[in-house]
């Protein structure tokens, strides 16, 4: 799969698994936070995409925080995290 197909799906999981209802995938910067002053998403939002992704993807994340915390920075590191993944599996 081409990496911006990955980033288009992923920005459309995000705007479905979270019913931002307000917001279209184009809405969704690729290299903005997702969380605090970007995209404004909280921890129990994480869960649920982490969650979305694990099903679409079959990836999993680790408990480790402050690992997460770089997957889930951008819907870029998201992308590059679940590619990754895929070719080491």
């Amino acid at each position: 799969m081409e990496k911006a197909d990955l980033v288009q799906e992923i920005k459309e999981l995000i705007v479905s698994s979270l019913d931002l209802e307000d917001l279209t995938s184009a809405d969704i910067e690729t290299e903005a936070p997702l969380f605090g002053d970007g995209l404004g998403l909280d921890s129990i939002d994480a869960l649920e995409l982490g969650m979305a992704l694990k099903k679409k993807y079959n990836v999993t994340f680790k408990a480790d925080k402050s690992a997460n915390k770089q997957y889930f920075y951008s819907v870029n590191t998201l992308a590059d995290y679940i590619i990754e993944t895929q070719k080491n599996s």
